[in-house]
């Protein structure tokens, strides 16, 4: 627990990448082997069950330490993190122990059935014998929120290095489903549980942002060119008689897609697909908003397998009779992927992603202009003898998506961040102008340098009119134009529309809050994507 405490701290102070590289490379050097699946299982978002509620868990807080409730309240809003306020606030531990991470959690996981005494003696003796820092730890491990800034990625490489095994296959094994207290560091890090589990996804090969103008990439005919469809990433695995679906966020979404189960009897054993899962409604792609009706879902009702009919647009071939293909050419897989979707009796639900065939650059650019009148974000740009890596390699593949829509907005409300940024209002709320009123239309906290954000926070302070919980009212001001991809009718939102990823394109100090759009502005923009 004290090593782990320690690699946390160490990965929080820094911001270069290769000195927490280092420092995950030495724990994996010295942490206990048992502790170890469980640091990869935390830090790949791997989450156990929450064993305690945040509600007890402040309780149980505050009647340890004496501090009202109101002022723990106040103390939360200020350090912007329940753990660690909890942690702050705790009198000092009456005794230590040098119990390991791997028994803590455990413990934890024990706890989940236990009566709320229970419960309560056990966290609140080991509240007695950690320190600050580590109650910290403990407390996130409670929640199972851990938001340091260790990318898969990253994760990955340290342990190629300290491993000394192929990043490739790291990355292949840690995916899917697998449980730290089943799996041993090195069995886990050696793949030895890949290929018992027929279900097992591929790492996704990702694009980079094309930062240059195309025709430095050189012939075009070197290239295939391709819409980038808004909707899930997925690979489709077929293997053993069974169809299993998986997101590239890791999910096993196979449930939520009932119109592709029938790939179970249509597709050979030993083939995964890449590819976008979409709604497409009478041939016509629909857009992100219609196809998030299907999400998340536990059961998919008759009305909205009709209103958001799916297909699978087949990008790549990553498996093909059981042996893997992505060390063939894009050039090559592409033709296999052809052949295979030929194989598919069912129609119009598997088709293949279809190829821009353009003489020059400058004609793909016209196309990639008029992107949004099929529903697609731009275009993506694959080098037809580029292999499928595992995350991204720079100059293969590349988005060259179309530049977003946008909004003038004046900011209403402020909220203290978390982490590094729990000192400083960096969440905000936006709104524009409906008549004599203001609506609000999209919350956002990524886009503003650091000296812009110290300015921000320094306005909220000195213009704060109401105060709501951690929320603070601020004087209609300050103007930002709000960059978004798209925009759909919601039922959950006071505007009646929802952006789909906004975030800060620029502070606008050129324009008074009488400037900004107004809501008939973005229904206008809405009507004229439908």
């Amino acid at each position: 627990m004290k090593r782990f405490t320690a690699l946390i701290a160490q990965l929080e102070m820094s911001n270069k990448t290769n000195d927490k590289i280092a420092a995950l490379v030495r724990y994996f050097e010295e942490a206990e082997d048992l502790d170890k699946p469980y640091v990869i299982a935390m830090f790949t978002g791997k989450r156990p069950r929450r064993p305690v509620s945040t509600s007890l868990i402040k309780e149980w807080a505050t009647e340890l330490s004496g501090v009202p409730a109101w002022l723990f309240a106040e103390s939360y809003h200020s350090v912007g993190d329940l753990s660690e306020t909890i942690a702050l606030i705790l009198p000092p531990p009456g005794r230590t122990t040098d119990l390991p991470l791997h028994q803590w959690i455990r413990a934890l996981g024990d706890l989940n059935g236990q009566s709320d005494e229970v419960k309560k003696k056990f966290i609140t003796d080991a509240w007695d014998s950690l320190d600050m820092q580590e109650r910290f730890v403990f407390n996130k491990l409670i929640s199972g929120n851990f938001r340091i800034g260790v990318s898969n990625k990253m994760l990955v490489n340290a342990l190629a290095k300290q491993s000394h095994t192929e990043s490739n296959k790291i990355m292949h094994s840690i995916m899917g489903k697998w449980k730290p207290d089943e799996i041993s560091y090195q069995d886990l890090i050696g793949g030895a549980h890949v290929d018992t589990d027929r279900s097992w996804p591929y790492p996704f090969c990702l694009a980079y942002a094309l930062d240059n103008e195309p025709e430095s990439l050189g012939d075009v005919k070197d290239w295939q060119a391709e819409w980038k469809w808004d909707g899930i990433r997925g690979q489709i695995v077929k293997r053993g008689g069974e169809l299993f679906i998986w997101s590239r966020g890791e999910e096993l979404v196979t449930d939520q897609f009932p119109e592709l189960h029938f790939l179970a009897d249509e597709l050979e054993d030993g083939t995964v697909l890449d590819g976008e899962i979409l709604s497409v409604k009478d041939g016509k792609v629909q857009s992100f908003s219609v196809l998030q009706q299907r999400l998340n879902r536990k059961t998919i009702s008759k009305g909205q397998l009709a209103n958001a009919p799916v297909a699978f647009y087949g990008y790549d071939l990553l498996e093909l009779k059981g042996m893997d293909q992505r060390g063939e050419t894009l050039a090559i897989r592409r033709k296999q992927l052809t052949e295979v979707i030929k194989t598919i009796k069912t129609e119009g639900i598997v088709v293949i992603s279809p190829t821009i065939e353009v003489g020059s650059w400058e004609a793909l650019a016209l196309l990639r202009a008029d992107s949004r009148s099929n529903n697609s974000e731009g275009l993506m740009l694959k080098k037809l003898d580029s292999l499928y890596h595992s995350g991204r390699k720079r100059g293969d593949w590349w988005k060259w998506k179309i530049n977003p829509y946008t909004v003038d907005t004046v900011m209403i409300y402020a909220q203290k961040g978390s982490g590094r940024r729990a000192n400083f209002f960096t969440d905000y709320t936006f709104a524009v102008r409906d008549g004599d009123q203001l609506i609000t239309i999209a919350k956002a906290y990524s886009g503003l340098s650091d000296q812009e954000i110290k300015e921000v926070d320094a306005f909220v302070k000195k213009n704060a009119i109401e105060k709501f919980g951690p929320v603070r009212t601020v004087k209609p001001e300050l103007v930002f134009e709000i960059a978004f991809e798209g925009i759909a009718e919601s039922k959950r939102h006071k505007a009646g529309l929802a952006l789909r990823f906004p975030r800060i394109a620029r502070w606008r100090k050129d324009k008074k809050a009488a400037e900004i759009n107004t809501l008939e502005d973005l229904k206008q923009l809405l009507h004229s994507t439908l």
